[in-house]
């Protein structure tokens, strides 16, 4: 049940829309699904989410395809396209969304990334965002000159330091500089590139930078860390953050959790946004909505798809295990080389058993095949109804401090975003707690937040 206080007006909702890539969300095999790399399904993504009236468009970063028992990925095969190309595209196509792009700290160099976002924002007249994110990933690191080495202290200190440096950059460029008009005769003041010095354990850089400050001070920071170090990083560095904590009790303890650490950086309440990513199965009734949301889960994990999940956690070579028939009795596998590379996490085997347990549990309790077992204990939607029940569930968790609002990810690219904005977005506006118009002219200014001091 949910409880929100009384003593304040309804908070506003905030609303954006993942762009998700071929993942194991999206149901790629759908005949109405379009690409996942060509520009127009980029261009309809995002002119939907706009006509939504959405805060910002998200868009993940792959910087190397997974791979599992030495085979790429069977859902990655379509590629990743550079997320600095497709957003800048996208800021000639639109208007008001704001261009939220995925990073990494610990493959990058903070010059090159803060002239990179500088440049988005001016591109994008103020709508540029940048998620923070870190990688422990050896394999993804082969890429690079720097290698995944880093351990998860070292990664977010590199992180903090990395985004200090990029702040550092950004402002430099100051309006303090007299220059004489030939011209005119007159003298004029001119915005001029200040020096900059950077020196830690991890950069040692100094220069001057080459682009102005933008539009909106400096572009939205977003991180998406889960752990200690990345929730004191959020509450100590980032305007919003990007959370896996969709649902309601669980977005409540986050929320606290979070929000009740950004006094102790000499932060407000209302500096740092909280939005979870979250799923959603729309139709004309709750009862058909759930059996629909049954199908689309069965799509999501095929028989292929379930020994690909069945093996992340087992870390054993599964190919002849049967889909439909129970969960092997042989336990994870103690190998630390991970079957997975590329996005499975670092679990110890002590860990990996215990979960598996777990996974035994729920399928001898409702006598459910591997498959079937899957589907139950992986990732569900978040919410499901008509679109007067996702309206009416949204608003309730919003004003019960779950969240500020959603990024919402489609099962269906680049089109499901639409029934969300013709169907639950005018509800929304209906209730007084989402935006008929958009109010600021950057990303910063509809967020709500303060422009950053200097």
């Amino acid at each position: 049940m949910t409880t929100h206080r009384t003593d304040r007006p309804k908070k506003q909702i905030h609303l954006a829309a993942h762009f998700p890539g071929v993942n194991n969300t999206t149901v790629w095999s759908d005949p109405s699904s379009g690409s996942h790399i060509e520009f127009d399904s980029f261009v309809e993504f995002a002119q939907i989410a706009e006509r939504g009236l959405f805060d910002f468009m998200f868009l993940a970063e792959g910087l190397r395809l997974r791979e599992q028992a030495g085979k790429i990925y069977d859902l990655d095969v379509v590629g990743r396209p550079d997320t600095f190309t497709v957003l800048a595209a996208l800021a000639a196509v639109t208007d008001h969304l704001g261009l939220t792009g995925t990073i990494n700290s610990t493959f990058n160099e903070p010059y090159e990334v803060a002239r990179q976002f500088a440049t988005l924002d001016h591109l994008s007249e103020g709508r540029a965002a940048w998620n923070v994110v870190t990688s422990w990933d050896a394999f993804t690191g082969e890429n690079f000159r720097r290698g995944g080495y880093l351990p998860q202290s070292e990664r977010y200190e590199r992180a903090r330091t990395f985004l200090d440096a990029a702040i550092r950059l950004w402002d430099t460029w100051k309006g303090d500089e007299i220059l004489a008009d030939k011209a005119s005769g007159t003298f004029i003041s001119t915005p001029a590139p200040g020096a900059f010095e950077h020196r830690d354990s991890q950069f040692d850089i100094s220069g001057r930078f080459n682009v102005p400050r933008s539009p909106q001070g400096r572009p939205v920071i977003f991180q998406a860390g889960d752990s200690e170090e990345g929730r004191d990083f959020a509450a100590a560095k980032a305007d919003a953050i990007f959370s896996r904590h969709s649902h309601l009790e669980d977005g409540q303890r986050f929320y606290a959790d979070v929000k009740g650490r950004l006094e102790g950086f000499g932060r407000r309440h209302e500096d740092l946004l909280i939005l979870p990513a979250a799923t959603y199965v729309l139709a004309d009734t709750d009862a058909e909505a759930v059996e629909l949301a049954r199908e689309i889960r069965l799509q999501q994990v095929s028989p292929a798809t379930a020994i690909k999940l069945l093996e992340q956690l087992w870390n054993r070579d599964l190919s002849d295990h049967d889909p439909d028939g129970p969960l092997p009795t042989v336990d994870p596998s103690e190998n630390d080389d991970l079957i997975a590379k590329g996005r499975a996490s670092a679990r110890s085997h002590g860990d990996r058993l215990e979960q598996a347990e777990r996974w035994r549990e729920i399928s001898r309790a409702k006598g459910l095949s591997t498959r079937e077992t899957i589907v139950e204990v992986t990732g569900r939607q978040s919410f499901i109804g008509s679109a007067e029940t996702i309206a009416s569930t949204i608003d309730d968790y919003v004003q019960a401090d779950a969240a500020d609002g959603y990024i919402l990810v489609p099962h269906i690219t680049p089109g499901g975003l639409a029934p969300f904005v013709d169907h639950v977005v005018p509800l929304l506006q209906e209730r007084g707690v989402f935006r008929t118009a958009y109010e600021g002219a950057t990303l910063r200014e509809n967020l709500g937040l303060r422009e950053p001091t200097r």
